[in-house]
């Protein structure tokens, strides 16, 4: 019996146990899903707030950038044609040339800029070749006349004076051509057949060509572009989307005499190197090696035992130039080339200018230009007979 009562004893307590167990249980589900919904609400209102913050910044973003692109893509030239066009003028020369039956007066065209607020305008050298006359038209239909204040046939540059008097020049800027790029936009104003204040865009197709001047002498560093350009562009500015002159426009390419889609200008840290000594001195003097040579090809290379085809080889020393003075040799016998050229090997090849590599003459030249002058003491690494050897030449200026 009394088993029996501890029993039911014991059954109950657990019951109780259990019932309270249980209902604590519910009550701690309830709280919980209480607070699930409370943040459930706040979850939500969080993403309608990001939402509209994203609506808001997408539309802001959106409308900034389309206002960019299109003012980058519509107005460019524009602007930049505005800024220059009272600066880009056009040149008429009268001028003396000669022929079979002597000489003769001709009239020409060719474009320039103003360089500086005290006249001085640039152009090319081929363009005021021979000139007893030169006359400078601007944009508003104003005339000046101008003198020859020197020239540099070359590099194919020559630097104008006009009388400034009461007439507001605006000079235009120069850029570092150190820094141009293969298909940058470029901006081309002259004045193509007489029609001044043209303008014309296309891209930088490619650096570093090699151009030959009307004095024979090859220019280095030159642009190729494709802004189109015709005879009377000559002279004229070519810009960079900010109106800054890149370069000078000098050739074209062509079999016709017109725009055949490769266009030429002289680089404008070539421009101010030469035009800023031409209005000081008068004149600018290049540096001189006094050398003679062709560019080294697999087939040179292996004919004159170099491991590798680059560099120039001599194959002339000028007499009494300061390559010969400087113990560097040229070509001692005749080598006929697959394609029937015949050259002279034996010679040195530089294969280095102060530690820059010479792959061919381009190198070369474009150190030479860009910096040092006459008198300069450069330092050469040469192959010669097998062994590279480094050798010291003070260089001259072209005779």
């Amino acid at each position: 019996m009394r088993i029996t009562i501890a029993l039911a004893s014991a059954a109950l307590a657990i019951a109780l146990i259990s019932g309270l167990g249980l209902f604590i249980l519910t009550e701690q589900v309830r709280l919980f899903g209480s607070e699930v919904r409370l943040l459930a609400q706040r979850i939500e209102g969080l993403e309608d707030s990001i939402q509209k913050l994203s609506e808001k910044t997408s539309v802001t973003v959106t409308k900034t950038v389309t206002e960019v692109v299109l003012q980058g893509n519509l107005t460019a030239p524009e602007l930049v044609y505005q800024r220059v066009k009272d600066s880009v003028v056009m040149l008429r020369i009268t001028a003396v040339v000669d022929t079979l039956l002597g000489p003769s007066i001709v009239s020409k065209e060719g474009s320039g800029f103003i360089y500086d607020k005290e006249g001085h305008i640039v152009t090319n050298f081929h363009v005021v070749e021979g000139a007893e006359r030169i006359e400078v038209y601007f944009l508003d239909k104003s005339v000046a006349e101008a003198e020859l204040v020197g020239s540099d046939p070359y590099s194919d540059l020559a630097v104008l004076k006009i009388s400034v008097d009461d007439r507001e020049l605006k000079p235009l800027e120069l850029a570092d051509s150190s820094g141009l790029r293969v298909g940058q936009p470029v901006i081309a104003v002259g004045s193509p057949f007489g029609l001044s204040g043209t303008l014309t865009t296309g891209v930088i197709s490619q650096l570093g060509r090699v151009l030959r001047t009307p004095g024979g002498r090859l220019i280095p560093n030159v642009i190729q572009f494709d802004a189109a350009v015709n005879p009377g562009n000559s002279g004229g500015p070519l810009l960079d989307y900010s109106g800054r002159v890149i370069g000078v426009t000098t050739a074209i390419a062509s079999r016709v005499g017109e725009f055949s889609g490769i266009g030429f200008a002289i680089p404008s840290n070539i421009v101010r190197k030469v035009v800023d000594t031409i209005i000081r001195e008068g004149v600018y003097r290049h540096p001189w090696l006094g050398i003679i040579g062709v560019d080294v090809n697999p087939e040179i290379a292996q004919v004159i035992g170099m491991p590798q085809a680059y560099g120039f080889l001599i194959t002339d020393v000028a007499p009494e130039g300061p390559a010969e003075k400087a113990g560097i040799r040229g070509g001692n016998r005749t080598y006929r080339l697959s394609d029937g050229t015949v050259i002279k090997i034996g010679g040195d090849v530089i294969v280095e200018v102060e530690g820059f590599k010479v792959i061919g003459i381009a190198d070369l030249l474009a150190y030479l230009e860009e910096h040092t002058q006459p008198g300069d003491t450069v330092r050469l690494k040469i192959f010669r007979n097998g062994v590279f050897m480094e050798v010291e030449v003070q260089l001259g200026s072209i005779p």
